[in-house]
């Protein structure tokens, strides 16, 4: 089974836990965090999709161009990385437009792929779709099929589907876009894998059996972002236990976890497992 491989390419302080508190930050770290993923991918032969925030094409093109000239798709990420839903329709339509002028500029094709910031495509903000598809977008990959305290679309396909532009938990096969859902595992109980946090807590074991489980009947995702397998990835001070364990847990094993995963597993960009 060939599976879909992300990566979010955003700073260690655009995670929503610290984004509004990091103030002016001048080492980003985002060149030497992608580095040594980026020689897990040559080393393993391994082709990703690269979901690019704007603000980090704006400061690091070079980085973009390299990723590119490697054979790795591009994807969008939204600008800000503020959640789509708190941005509103016009502000949103406005970064997506920068995005793709951004993106095509330094790679010289439009982006057909889309990772929203904190995985924030929801049924709060149902024109976000909409506005993908106004702009050329062909796949969104980022809807979580279950219910989290900050993301969710609960009751979701589990696997790749068409979704409706009135309820994104239904299907409708008229809808010009694709959705890759994030890779969920059904025990019972519905929860994520092999993505993020999910990956940085669970044990490597449990994340191997759950996406070998998930490819008796479809790919998975696997995705992970450079600042969450860099062991210099900062701390910040005053931050609360529930977000020191869901920012930080697990960074000194993730990127040997990550490896294991290219070892184990076949993968691809997302767009070569949608056949776009």
């Amino acid at each position: 089974m060939l599976n879909a491989l992300c990566i979010d390419l955003e700073y260690w302080f655009s995670a929503e836990e610290v984004r509004e508190r990091a103030g002016d930050v001048a080492d980003d770290q985002i060149v030497e965090s992608t580095a040594p993923i980026l020689e897990l991918l040559d080393a393993y032969k391994v082709k990703a999709t690269f979901a690019v925030l704007g603000a980090v094409g704006e400061k690091h093109p070079e980085l973009v161009k390299a990723i590119h000239s490697k054979g790795h798709e591009i994807a969008s990420h939204a600008y800000s990385h503020t959640p789509v839903y708190a941005l509103g329709k016009e502000k949103f339509e406005d970064e997506i437009r920068r995005s793709v002028d951004q993106l095509s500029s330094l790679t010289g094709g439009r982006p057909i792929g889309f990772r929203a910031p904190t995985c924030s495509i929801n049924n709060r903000a149902l024109w976000a779709m909409e506005i993908l598809i106004k702009y050329g977008f062909k796949y969104e990959a980022s809807l979580c099929p279950v219910w989290t305290p900050q993301y969710g679309v609960p009751g979701a396909p589990l696997g790749r589907y068409h979704p409706s532009l009135t309820d994104l938990s239904k299907e409708d096969s008229r809808t010009d876009i694709l959705e890759l859902p994030l890779t969920v595992i059904n025990l019972g109980v519905k929860f994520p894998v092999a993505g993020g946090f999910w990956l940085r807590a669970a044990p490597l074991w449990f994340s191997r059996w759950a996406l070998t489980r998930v490819n008796r009947t479809r790919p998975g995702t696997l995705y992970i972002h450079p600042w969450e397998t860099f062991r210099r990835t900062p701390r910040l001070e005053n931050t609360s236990l529930l977000d020191s364990f869901v920012l930080y847990y697990g960074i000194n094993s993730t990127l040997k976890k990550f490896e294991a995963m290219l070892r184990t597993f076949q993968f691809a960009p997302i767009r070569r497992v949608l056949g776009l």
